[in-house]
């Protein structure tokens, strides 16, 4: 009868510990439980956080572009000027229909340099507008001119058709010495065939090598 008293004693002091054990509070939960902070590394290297009213924190951070520095306009650049051209008024040499005489007539030329003006010069030789005054080189091909140091030299080239008689073969050279030492600073002129120094442009008169004006006659 003792030992029931004792388990009997027993079971009901079990019974109030664990009774005991039921009522503990439990414990309270941290203030920030529940809550997710998320943290961002901008590409600036700052940081950024957020957290939105639902307990969910959701940090976003976007890397805004960086403006590119505007590139300079290239400088313009300054297109070197033109020189100015220079008129001059000449005398050019041409025949009669019958190659009896040289006719002396006038002419304009525009020019930026020498070479330019001594080619002007010859161009003038080949043309005239005057039924009466006829071209003795028109029909001759100025393939190159250079001048140095004084001395214009000319190469040509001539057609057969180009050929004239001894009369107009005298009147062309004298025509193209008057015409080319007009201008003081021309001293000599070397006249040239296809590259070549000839004895003579036509056959029947001599070219000298260079001309002057004292060889020329003038």
């Amino acid at each position: 009868m003792n030992k029931k008293w004792t388990y009997a004693g027993i079971s009901a002091l079990l019974l109030l510990v664990i009774a005991g054990c039921g009522d503990k509070p439990a414990a309270a939960p941290a203030d920030n439980a529940g809550q997710d902070s998320t943290t961002v590394v901008n590409g600036a290297g700052s940081t950024a956080e957020s957290t939105d009213g639902g307990g969910d924190a959701v940090a976003t951070a976007t890397a805004q572009p960086t403006a590119e520095p505007a590139s300079p306009s290239p400088a313009a650049t300054e297109q070197p000027t033109a020189p100015d051209k220079q008129s001059q008024n000449i005398s050019v040499y041409f025949t009669d229909p019958q190659q009896m005489e040289l006719i002396p007539a006038k002419a304009d030329i525009s020019y930026t340099d020498d070479v330019e003006k001594y080619s002007e010069a010859y161009k003038a030789l080949q043309s005239s507008t005057n039924p009466d005054q006829i071209p003795l080189w028109g029909k001759i091909e100025l393939k190159s001119l250079k001048f140095a140091d004084g001395q214009i030299t000319m190469d040509i080239h001539k057609p057969d058709e180009a050929q004239l008689g001894a009369g107009g073969e005298a009147f062309a050279i004298s025509a193209l010495a008057k015409t080319l030492f007009q201008f003081e600073e021309v001293k000599k002129i070397e006249v040239l065939v296809d590259g070549e120094q000839v004895e003579s442009l036509m056959g029947h008169v001599d070219l000298e090598h260079p001309m002057t004006r004292e060889n020329s006659g003038l």
